[in-house]
Order: structure tokens, then sequence, then C-alpha cells
């Protein structure tokens, strides 16, 4: 297990600098910058002094070994937008705001989607597993901006219960939560549907039944058990995905979160704090792979990592 987990670790290491490597080239590729002509008409002389504060008058190689030997010693850049603190600071600032909306929505999407989708699969070709699959089935084809649309149409505008957005109060919480909640529920319902319905067929149940077990203990002592367990490697893509915003979310119902600044650092070419953002994202992708993979094979011994 350690061996595995060490080239795990190692494998982690090197995609987190792939990735920071593309980011950082792509974004040096596109036209113009943060301190273009167009949106900031400077002297000659000016500008060329910010490009030497900045390290943007080096060559692109030298700009990214050095950005990389700065954040290996924890100095991410400062970020244009926001000058006045550190890429690391403003992280620290706005994150909470997302992960708030993330834990809440993964704990929601968890909770209603394990329900939802045992009573598909118990209830199953009943008007209630129709049900279900409908609204799973729409949860898991319309984006989650439409969705944060309709909502805003429905309960802000036509019956005026609650703001189109903003932050600061728990009513704010509500609709950003709800265009989430959708998708994430709609796909657990349909994992859980499956796996419930593949373990009834299975010989260890008719076993249970032919013994005289009450239906409730077969169900929740043994078959939900064994149904649930392969739900744990959908929470690692999901907790990432989550706790790093949604840019149309969040841009929608005006959040101060990570996915509205990463928006707006992409529009200001901001590069410190883009290639920070993707090092974060990366980084959260790889610990919860990681973490789940551990963790599976703890609940299932015929795993074994060598």
């Amino acid at each position: 297990m350690l061996g595995y987990i060490l080239r795990r670790v190692l494998g982690l290491i090197i995609v987190i600098l792939l990735a920071s490597m593309i980011a950082f080239f792509l974004m040096h590729a596109v036209p113009g910058g943060p301190f273009d002509e167009l949106k900031m008409p400077l002297p000659e002389a000016v500008k060329k002094e910010i490009l030497k504060k900045y390290g943007f008058d080096k060559p692109i190689w030298e700009q990214y070994l050095n950005y990389i030997w700065n954040a290996l010693h924890g100095d991410f850049g400062v970020p244009f937008q926001s000058p006045t603190e550190t890429v690391l600071s403003l992280i620290a600032r706005v994150w909470p705001v997302t992960l708030q909306i993330g834990a809440v929505t993964i704990f929601l999407s968890f909770s209603i989607g394990i329900l939802l989708g045992i009573i598909s699969a118990l209830k199953q070709n009943t008007w209630l597993d129709y049900l279900i699959t409908t609204i799973a089935t729409l949860g898991t084809t319309v984006p989650n901006f439409v969705i944060a649309i309709w909502l805003i149409l429905f309960f802000s505008i036509t019956l005026r219960w609650l703001p189109t957005g903003g932050w600061g109060e728990p009513r704010h919480f509500i609709l950003p939560v709800m265009s989430y909640l959708l998708a994430p529920t709609a796909v657990i319902t349909r994992f859980v549907k499956v796996n419930f319905l593949e373990e009834l067929r299975k010989d260890y149940v008719r076993t249970a039944r032919a013994k005289g077990l009450p239906e409730k203990t077969v169900i929740f002592r043994h078959v939900f058990k064994n149904a649930l367990v392969p739900i744990i490697t959908m929470l690692g893509p999901m907790i990432p995905d989550l706790a790093t915003g949604s840019i149309f979310i969040e841009v929608t119902f005006r959040v101060p979160g990570l996915g509205k600044f990463f928006y707006t650092s992409a529009l200001n070419r901001d590069y410190p704090m883009i290639v920070a953002m993707i090092l974060l994202i990366a980084i959260l992708w790889g610990v919860t792979y990681l973490i789940t993979d551990i963790i599976y094979a703890y609940i299932d011994p015929r795993i074994v990592f060598t």
C-alpha cells in the first residue's frame, strides 16, 4: 500500500508540473495581455517599467522557471485585478464562499440521490420509478446555468420570494445550491438504482429470502451496504468539481467565489491567478482520487494495491 501511495504522489507531482506548464504557455500564446494598449493606454516608458516589474520582459521559458521557483517557496505572485494582496490571500478570501455552497450541495445531493435511487429500485416499473427517472434524466441533460435562469425567473421574478443574486444572507444560498444540486443528485440517483437492482438479483439475496429473513433486514443489512460501496468512486470527482465552483453559477448569482474570480481572471489576463487556480484544481483532483482509492480498498478487502 505504501509503495502504491508513493507512486501516486510522484505521478501527481508530474501531473501538476505538466498542468502548470500547459496553462502558463497557453495563456501567453493567446493574443493580448493584462497591459494591452486597448485596455490601458500608457506611455512606452511606463509600459516598459510595468513589464519589467512583473518579469514580462524576459523570455517565456525564463518567466516559467521563475514562476515555478517562486511557487515552490510559497509565492504565487500578485493578482493584477487586486494588486494590494497576494494570489494566496485572494484565494483564501474567496474560496470559503465556494466551499460553503459546495459542501451543502454535496451533502444534499448524496442524501437525496441515495434515497431516490433506493426508492426507484424498490418500486421498479411503477409511476414513482418513472417520475424519479424522468427527473434524473432532466438533471443529467439540462445545463446548470439553464436551471439557474429558470429558478431566477420563477422564484425571483415571478414569485418574488428570493433575491436574484448577491451574498451575505442565508437566503442567498438557496438558488445557487438548487442550481448546483440537480445534476449530481440525478447522477447519484441513477447510479444507486442500477447498483441496487444488480444486488437484488444476486444469489445471496435469494438465499437470505429463502431462509425467511424479513425483507427490511435483507434490504438494509445486506443489499444496502453492498450497493453503496461503489458510491465512493463518485465522491472523488464530485468534491473537486463542487469545491472549486462553477463559473456560470457564480457569475449568474453574483457570488464572490472562486468560480467568479476565475472568470474575471480570464477576462483580464490575470496570469498568476489563472495558473494558481489551475494548480489548485489539479491538486484537488489528484488528492481526492488518491484518498478515494485508499478508502475503497479499505472498505472492499477484495481490492489489493501492489
